[in-house]
């Protein structure tokens, strides 16, 4: 089926590409080990991947409101490679920050165009685009272990070789651009119908960003506090990163097949409740049972992934560049300039202290989420009688 291959293309591409997002925050030991970078300075380089990141996207978003732009997906991909190849081998602080920036760009670019790509793949379909997410996550499970490979062997030095990833990519969306570039037009004008609701989509959006820094301060820091919580080695640290990233492939998965059975805001609340509990367990259980609760995290984290992507389009039918831009990339990336901050603390005090903010973050999304109704997508029949208004999304 047409559909099926597009969605796996761009699946596939969306793995590649976000493989060079979950390696800056798994750098981020060896950053440490290496270089002798303090917390703050090393978390510094995920706010360099982060802070253009989350500037520029809703800026690309903007862009491809007004017009497609599928060349974009190939060259972002390969832009997002070229940044991290250089993080590792550059001669100062200064040249890392930027490389990481260049990295971050890249991803920026990618994610408003293939969003909107893969909704119009997906024809709606929230189990589809859960597809389209997982390739996201996986990329993202796939980097410490990558990371690690690479950089225990080699070195700093070695980081070219992680750029691999960004040329397969390259290929994979160009691919997914000629399998599904013929029905650009149709689905541009579905796009038009509806109204836009900035009220609704602006708590979605915060409870987000609520949700980006409970999981960018974990991506950053997890690893290193799993190893001083259990007394592991690199491994242990690694192992933590990779169940909360891994953890997001059944999570994102299961959110569609969820939210197709009870709808996607009652499950997007109870994630977020979720969330709260297993994070509070991180930080306080001990021993090894913390990989456990890094797992329930993970859950929790990622359900409402692409459900927050089709929500945000959802709520803006005229802007799905934008939508997607801060669902997908803004929200996300703007968790990122926490991290110096959640550094900085442990530097001042200790990694435990420094992460007990993240437990109430979650509570503060739950709350944004209140009285929100489901949104109509675009094209979708309006149900009479008070019914469930996403009922009509399969």
């Amino acid at each position: 089926m047409n559909r099926d291959r597009s969605v796996s293309l761009m699946s596939l591409g969306h793995a590649c590409v976000d493989v060079h997002q979950g390696a800056v925050a798994a750098l981020v030991p060896f950053f440490v080990a290496e270089r002798a970078f303090t917390y703050a300075a090393a978390s510094g380089v995920v706010l360099a991947a982060s802070l253009l990141s989350s500037l520029v996207q809703p800026l690309f978003g903007a862009l491809t409101d007004r017009r497609a732009m599928p060349w974009l997906l190939p060259l972002s991909a390969l832009t997002a490679g070229a940044g991290l190849a250089l993080c590792g081998v550059t001669g100062s602080y200064a040249l890392t920050l930027a490389a990481a920036a260049v990295s971050g760009v890249g991803v920026a670019a990618w994610h408003p165009e293939a969003a909107r790509a893969a909704r119009a793949a997906a024809r709606d379909s929230h189990r589809a685009m859960g597809w389209f997410s997982l390739g996201g996550n996986v990329g993202f499970a796939l980097a410490p272990p990558l990371v690690t490979a690479v950089v225990a062997t080699g070195g700093l030095r070695a980081t070219p070789l992680l750029a691999g990833p960004a040329l397969a990519g390259a290929v994979l969306c160009a691919a997914a651009v000629r399998s599904s570039g013929a029905r650009r037009p149709k689905d541009r004008t579905a796009e038009m119908a509806g109204s836009d609701d900035w009220a609704s989509f602006l708590r979605l959006s915060g409870a987000v960003v609520c949700r980006s820094v409970v999981f960018v301060g974990l991506s950053a820091f997890v690893s290193l506090y799993v190893r001083e919580r259990t007394g592991g080695g690199e491994t242990a640290g690694g192992a933590a990163l990779f169940v909360l990233y891994a953890g997001g492939a059944v999570g994102t998965v299961a959110g569609g097949r969820l939210a197709d059975r009870y709808g996607r805001l009652a499950v997007v609340r109870w994630s977020y409740t979720l969330t709260v509990a297993a994070v509070a367990g991180v930080v306080l259980v001990p021993g090894p049972a913390v990989y456990l609760c890094v797992a329930l995290t993970s859950a929790g984290l990622y359900v409402p992934f692409s459900l927050h992507i089709t929500l945000g389009q959802d709520f803006l039918p005229r802007r799905m560049g934008t939508a997607s831009g801060v669902t997908l990339g803004l929200a996300v990336s703007v968790g990122g300039l926490a991290a110096p901050a959640i550094g900085a603390l442990a530097d001042a005090t200790s990694l435990r202290t420094a992460l007990l903010p993240l437990v109430a973050l979650p509570a503060v999304g739950r709350l944004l989420l209140c009285g929100l109704r489901e949104p109509v997508p675009p094209g979708a029949p309006v149900l009479g009688g008070g019914g469930s208004r996403g009922a009509a999304v399969r």
